[in-house]
């Protein structure tokens, strides 16, 4: 069986040590009363939740699956699920970081992104039942009119309702454009949705009595393509005046999706018969509102992953040292036992140390994004406001493709370490292979990811956003210039940002001769530009350690260590991608399609 500790300690030292959490808040009146002891509170709760009532139902849930009723169009979740999600919400979780005004706690996003770290450690099929509705609630609260506040947000932060988002259709997945569903105006001023949407995450279950659909269709008038779709919210039950549910609407469930993994999470065919919605926003502007929940599921995405690479390193390192198999080539190490434990292997060694690379390494950049999110809502300075946002911008793409590309990077290591116990589904260690590979797919491809990077996020704005970080990064090195104990992390962080400033502007240079450069580029442009970011975070982390160990925690020298093997074992990869990156576009576009 496997297991799961929440890496409390790991949070803290990057809120508290690096980030330096409540004396950022400070600056934000909302925040500005928080201190370290009820984080830690809050986060020493949610990770006992997390570990006892969501991680023994992970196994359970994924070999029970879900089951869809095909007369009534109703979906069961695996068991425990419900009674787990009924601890949740009185637990009050679903309302940790928003508005008092709609029930809220209104603790900062920071907060919520470890929760779910920790959630999606334990269990990400069940997780992804609330998940989704948190990106609901902003979307609706930067969109939706008075009335629809006042209907669905209550219900959607006291997790009495769940929320979905329904966008793809069998015919168009990211090329969003393309869909069909349409929306035909009623008299009082609602609409009748007809269509299909399919992979909707939490489409339909039994955890809650309704749930709200965000569905993106077409009205009559609608201009072709991406310019012409509109918002709608559209529940499972009607909502009378007084805030009782009213009838039946008809957005059905008419299959569930079979998938490699995610088993627990009900991935559902949505048909639409004529469902009553009320418009979200702006005629044809949906994109627009819609893409606050898109960004958040993206990061989410990348959180599901971070979640994954943490419980696949822990149990690898556990089987690891119990494991005998074999002696060390430098001689026993175990002399007293049979065989030595496998732990002493370098190769093994490298891959629970990548694991744990980036497990550290993508903690520290989705606290570092969450704690930039915070800032773009709450900071008083509109121009800081931007400032959070635009960074935010830069770096949603690389959270969800550069997370999950190494959450599967991790677990296929993790899995590996098992040897044939690996493949062995009591293990568990193959389940979080099977849920890690489907992250790098939904929620926009990780080469769809790259190419916003690469095309709209640096291309498009000349830099701007790219250059910002860069010189954050300048200022670092700069200030460690003289640190002889930080010249093993300054110096190659260093060399990249110059090599990545170069390839910036190679490719901005060939793009303007032939567009598809940036789709022969964009994947490894993203890998090298996660690299980058680690880099500096890792450097910032070795700072903090090689100040502090001296009082003898043993933690810092294993930050120290895993720091030093970042840079030494996975940094390196970046010179290839760069090199593959330069080789352009004519070594995948030269062979006739014929030829294939």
């Amino acid at each position: 069986m496997p297991q799961y500790t929440p890496p409390l300690r790991d949070m803290q030292f990057v809120l508290h040590e690096v980030l330096n959490l409540t004396e950022e808040l400070k600056a934000l009146p909302a925040h500005a009363e928080l201190d370290a002891d009820t984080v830690n509170a809050v986060l020493e709760e949610a990770g006992k939740f997390a570990a006892e009532v969501v991680f023994p139902l992970n196994q359970g849930g994924d070999a029970e699956g879900c089951t869809l009723d095909k007369a009534s169009h109703e979906v069961t979740a695996p068991t425990g699920f419900k009674a787990a999600y009924a601890k949740y919400i009185e637990g009050g979780w679903p309302a940790l970081s928003c508005d008092p005004k709609f029930g809220g706690q209104g603790l900062p996003i920071t907060l919520n992104q470890c929760l779910f770290e920790m959630l999606n450690s334990a269990n990400q099929a069940w997780t992804m039942y609330p998940g989704l509705s948190h990106g609901a609630y902003e979307a609706l609260l930067a969109h939706g009119t008075p009335e629809q506040q006042a209907t669905y947000l209550p219900k959607l932060v006291s997790g009495e309702w769940t929320g979905t988002m329904c966008l793809t259709e069998p015919h168009c997945g990211t090329d969003l454009g393309l869909l069909r569903t349409k929306a035909e105006p009623q008299p009082d001023g609602r609409y009748r949705l007809s269509g299909q949407k399919i992979f909707i995450s939490a489409g339909e279950h039994d955890l809650v009595e309704n749930i709200v659909h965000l569905v993106l269709a077409r009205l009559p008038d609608a201009p072709a393509g991406s310019k012409g779709i509109s918002l709608f919210v559209v529940p499972k039950f009607l909502v009378n005046a007084d805030g009782t549910l009213g009838e039946r609407n008809p957005i059905f469930c008419g299959a569930l999706e079979h998938k490699m993994g995610i088993h627990g999470n009900a991935t559902c065919q949505m048909n639409l018969d004529g469902a009553l919605g009320t418009l979200v926003g702006q005629p044809n502007k949906g994109l627009a509102a819609m893409f606050i929940m898109m960004n958040a599921a993206r990061l989410g995405v990348g959180m599901q992953s971070l979640g994954l690479t943490e419980v696949a390193y822990q149990n690898a390192v556990a089987y690891a040292k119990d494991r005998l198999q074999m002696r060390s080539l430098s001689g026993p190490k175990a002399p007293e036992k049979a065989a030595d434990p496998i732990i002493v292997h370098p190769d093994v060694r490298k891959m629970l140390l990548t694991a744990r690379a980036y497990a550290e390494g993508g903690r520290a950049l989705a606290i570092h994004s969450a704690l930039l999110i915070d800032k773009e809502l709450n900071h008083p300075d509109e121009a800081v406001r931007q400032e959070a946002a635009d960074e935010v911008a830069l770096l949603t793409p690389i959270v969800k493709a550069f997370l999950t590309d190494n959450g599967w990077i991790a677990t296929s290591h993790c899995l590996q370490v098992f040897g044939g116990h690996g493949y062995i589904a009591e293990w568990g260690m193959e389940q979080f292979v099977r849920d890690a590979r489907i992250n790098m797919i939904y929620e926009g491809t990780n080469t769809i990811q790259s190419l916003d990077l690469l095309g709209r996020k640096v291309l498009a704005d000349n830099g701007k956003k790219l250059k910002k970080f860069g010189r954050r990064i300048a200022e670092f090195v700069e200030e460690e210039g003289t640190n002889e104990a930080m010249q093993e992390f300054v110096n190659p962080l260093a060399d990249l940002g110059d090599k990545v400033t170069k390839l910036t502007t190679e490719l901005g240079m060939k793009a303007f001769g032939n567009p598809d450069e940036v789709g022969a580029a964009a994947v490894d442009y993203l890998r090298v530009c996660g690299h980058l970011i680690f880099a500096y975070f890792f450097a910032r982390m070795a700072k903090v350690a090689l100040e502090k160990q001296g009082a003898g925690d043993p933690f810092y020298t294993a930050k120290l260590h895993t720091a030093r093997f970042y840079f030494a074992k996975l940094l390196p990869e970046t010179a290839g991608l760069i090199r593959s990156a330069r080789a352009g576009v004519a070594p995948l576009m030269a062979m006739d399609e014929a030829l294939f």
